[in-house]
């Protein structure tokens, strides 16, 4: 009953939506987290450093931005299938999952790099898979390349996603050698911009590299998860397991291009994955990036499922553990 309801367009699904989001940010505007001592935070990106300088004083801003940027992925994620039509339902069962999501990490609910990382992120996947069927050279993995790159400039470690553009290349052209060299330009500029930029005032370009260093493989400290955050973690993983394996039974059937955006996802949920395992710098802040891939996963699977009975349970145990997640932090 519940799944049914959020699975509609109307207003009511959209201040539904809202009014959950609301309520599960809601302690961290009364009671606001302390940020860690990670390296995002000690040592910031330059435009991470930025908002980080304007809101410092005023924590409630930042976590408000921050909270206006899930909205604003929430959009992204319903305007991007109901574009591309790739799930084949026009539904704002996205947004409610990945505003769910938002619920489980209590302490990164406070101004953070990642959720700007975000994004760019997919609106980089839509500047890749735009390039479906273009004729000549696609110029749109430069427009990726760029997205990619100025989000690095917030959350380092976005720059690794820069092998979505190759994935992207290799899943829907012919490889052409032009396409390679533009979409290394595409990378690149950002970064020739801001380092141009520090020799120009005279900042020490040197220390610039020390701070991406530090932010690529800088340890960063353990989070602390209570128990009922990592059996969410458990269950919501063994839910994106079987969703995966839902779609992959099905996705000979879908179109070409639905079929080809799903793949990309899919990588874009590998490599965030990879990243928490090798990298030392990557912690569970990489939630805000898993959780876009995952959204559309988990929708695939709620939309799909033959048996509706099983996604009603499998909706209402994720809504319930966030709720739990959250209580549990207040108390």
């Amino acid at each position: 009953m519940l799944l049914r309801k959020f699975r509609g367009i109307g207003p009511g699904v959209i201040l539904a939506t809202f009014l959950i989001a609301l309520a599960l940010w809601l302690n961290s505007f009364i009671n606001p987290q302390s940020p860690s001592s990670v390296a995002f935070e000690t040592d910031p990106m330059p435009l991470y450093g930025l908002i980080q300088s304007a809101f410092r004083t005023i924590p409630a801003i930042g976590i408000l931005f921050s909270f206006c940027l899930v909205l604003l992925m929430a959009f992204l994620l319903v305007n991007y299938n109901t574009s591309e039509f790739f799930i084949s339902e026009r539904t704002f069962l996205p947004a409610i999952i990945y505003v769910l999501l938002s619920g489980l990490f209590p302490q990164f609910q406070i101004l953070n790099p990642v959720l700007p990382a975000a994004v760019f992120l997919i609106l980089a996947i839509r500047r890749i898979m735009a390039a479906y069927r273009i004729q000549g050279t696609a110029f749109n993995f430069f427009d990726a390349g760029l997205l990619l790159s100025a989000g690095s400039l917030f959350y380092a470690n976005l720059m690794w996603f820069g092998l979505l553009i190759i994935i992207g290349i290799v899943l829907l052209r012919t490889g052409k050698i032009r396409e390679w060299i533009i979409s290394l330009l595409g990378l690149a500029a950002p970064w020739i911009l801001i380092f141009g930029f520090y020799y120009v005032i005279g900042n020490d370009t040197g220390s610039l590299l020390s701070l991406l260093g530090n932010n690529l493989f800088f340890k960063s400290p353990g989070v602390y998860m209570p128990g009922i955050t990592i059996a969410a973690l458990i269950i919501l993983a063994i839910i994106i397991i079987t969703s995966l394996g839902h779609l992959l039974v099905h996705i000979k059937s879908k179109k070409i291009k639905s079929r080809k955006t799903f793949y990309l996802l899919i990588w874009e949920l590998l490599i965030s994955l990879a990243l928490l395992i090798i990298l030392p710098s990557v912690s569970a802040e990489v939630f805000w990036l898993t959780g876009i891939a995952a959204s559309y996963l988990i929708t695939h699977y709620f939309v799909f499922s033959g048996k509706k009975v099983i996604s009603e349970f499998i909706f209402a145990v994720i809504f319930i553990l966030i709720i739990l997640v959250q209580v549990t932090n207040i108390i």
